[in-house]
């Protein structure tokens, strides 16, 4: 006997079962539908990049200490991809033919070698639309009104997309006095605001701290008048995006190349306005920073304001210099990203996501083996009909131990059909649901036995119309 292998994942990875993958591909599909009503096109790229493709692209440092390395037979430099943005920007580069803009999505997996914790996985899903070769500001426009239309059709709840501007915080740094080299360490601290809070990022910006597992947190050094005039602007309200803007001129009104950066801002909220997307929805929010470092214009995320605890759902912004790593020109360039797993993982939270385990919507279950011709015509019959349905093919022989079956992986209806029902013309079919609600109302089995519930006797020939309307009656039909 050969030896065993013990079955496991690796840490930080791991397997997902029928009932999380459907959910995963209504998810999926409801998205790309958003995106191809913008007119956005599909576009796949390699999990395996050129190391020197995938560091040094200013994607910050904690991104690029976090790449999963790979070799192949040639010994090449190798690494998995941490994003999808950084293989847009090497295929722009590379096919140079390619029609501008160039307005893509693309659903995949990406790997950090981060520390694994609870919900943070080192494999997960991103699913990105990006628009490149535009420098209108309605491009930004565009990207913020699909995050919007993306959580409608999501039926999240309510949501928030918070954006702000690289610009603005430049020129933050202007009005604190903080040189614009250290501009990545500043913006990196001041996107922890949610997750730590604004105790937390002073101290980080000043003498640093020790954090809950004991581990310091270097400070920046920064001193206490220009973390003062940061909290300052942090303070800027974020409920109107007119009061808003009329707070940041007021607040930048000596500082250079300020006046152009709200203005370019304000063009964006007023497209917002036009659209019908208000500030309940869409709010200029200051304080968003975005962690990683190749942003360099206006920058976005969303919240689901049911659940907060999950934090962003849905980020991104503009990259005019990230192509620029490979052409040595500058190719504008905006986008956004969903974290599908956490936005799965809310969705769930929130009960906006059932469990459905099966594809299938009919079960027939094979009580006489006499009858299998029968039940494979039905099975085929109701396929052909656009059913997804399943002939039971295990080794259960009753009909109670294929129905536990059917209820196990949560098949909406099954089909009973013995010789006594090929005799009188007619099939039975059990709505799965109803009857186990019913059966925990009974006292007992034999009134259960007794009344059947659930069931329902039809002619043989109504098999197909009375599954549509049980299935309409149960809202499974167009799932």
């Amino acid at each position: 006997m050969p030896e065993t292998v013990e079955p496991r994942t690796s840490r930080g990875l791991r397997d997902l079962l029928s009932d999380q993958m459907l959910a995963r591909q209504w998810m999926i599909e409801t998205i790309r539908n958003v995106y191809e009503l913008y007119g956005f096109v599909p576009l796949s790229t390699p999990a395996i990049e050129f190391l020197d493709v995938l560091r040094g692209s200013e994607a910050g440092q904690e991104a690029q200490q976090s790449i999963f390395t790979v070799q192949n037979p040639e010994n090449e430099a190798l690494g998995l991809r941490f994003d999808l943005t950084v293989p847009l920007a090497r295929v722009v580069a590379q096919y140079r033919e390619l029609p501008r803009p160039f307005r893509r999505y693309q659903v995949a997996p990406v790997w950090r070698a981060d520390k694994p914790d609870k919900g943070r996985f080192r494999e997960f899903t991103q699913f990105d639309l990006d628009s490149v070769g535009v420098e209108s500001e309605i491009a930004d426009t565009e990207i913020m009104a699909g995050m919007c239309d993306t959580l409608r059709a999501l039926k999240v709840g309510p949501f928030r997309v918070r954006f702000s501007s690289r610009g603005i915080l430049n020129a933050l740094l202007a009005f604190a006095g903080i040189p614009q080299e250290r501009s990545a360490d500043v913006f990196r601290v001041l996107d922890k605001l949610d997750k730590v809070g604004p105790a937390k990022v002073r101290l980080e910006l000043t003498t640093g701290y020790v954090d809950a597992s004991g581990d310091p947190i270097r400070g920046l050094g920064l001193e206490n008048a220009q973390v003062d005039k940061i909290e300052r602007f942090l303070q800027i309200p974020a409920t109107d995006r007119r009061a808003t803007l009329d707070e940041l001129r007021a607040t930048f009104s000596g500082v250079e190349g300020a006046a152009d950066e709200l203005a370019k801002i304000e063009r964006i909220s007023n497209h917002l306005y036009s659209l019908g997307y208000a500030d309940a929805e869409v709010s200029l929010d200051v304080s968003i920073a975005r962690g990683l470092a190749y942003y360099t214009g206006p920058v976005f995320e969303a919240n689901l304001l049911d659940a907060p605890q999950f934090g962003s759902v849905f980020g991104g912004g503009r990259y005019d210099e990230l192509v620029m790593r490979f052409l040595g020109e500058k190719i504008p360039a905006v986008g956004a990203s969903i974290g599908v797993d956490r936005l799965l993982s809310a969705l769930v939270h929130l009960g906006r996501v059932g469990a459905q385990k099966s594809t299938a919507k009919v079960l027939i279950s094979r009580m006489d083996p006499a009858l299998e011709p029968d039940y494979v015509a039905m099975t085929w019959e109701l396929r052909r009909a656009g059913i997804p349905a399943e002939l039971y093919l295990g080794t259960a022989k009753g009909p109670g131990k294929q129905l536990k079956y059917a209820d196990a992986w949560g098949v909406p209806l099954a089909v009973l059909y013995g010789s006594n029902e090929k005799e009188r013309g007619v099939v039975t079919l059990k709505d799965m649901d109803a009857g186990r609600r019913r059966a925990e109302a009974l006292a007992n089995r034999q009134e259960w036995l007794d009344e059947r519930p659930g069931q329902r006797e039809v002619p043989r020939g109504d098999l197909v119309a009375t599954v549509r309307e049980m299935l309409a009656a149960q809202g499974e039909a167009g799932r």
